[in-house]
């Protein structure tokens, strides 16, 4: 992957997050992001594990950052 890949992975990522049901977890989250085809699960435990060093997620959920870059992305993904 690279440079530009992973970041779309990223805000692909941290949308699903946002997005996610009360009642799904982070581990649904990512089973649903590799059914989709867009990366393998060995990709979306590396991008999730990017996200934690950033400080994006913190604890399972969205941080203040994380939150903003999802909403960002939601904005680019509109047009």
């Amino acid at each position: 992957m690279n440079e530009e890949d992973i970041d779309i992975l990223k805000k692909v990522t941290l949308l699903g997050i946002l997005n996610k049901k009360p009642d799904e977890s982070l581990s649904d989250v990512q089973a649903m992001l590799v059914d989709t085809g867009m990366y393998t699960m060995k990709e979306a435990k590396q991008i999730f594990k990017m996200l934690k060093e950033e400080k994006s997620l913190v604890n399972g959920e969205l941080s203040v950052k994380g939150i903003t870059e999802a909403k960002a992305a939601e904005e680019m993904f509109k047009q």
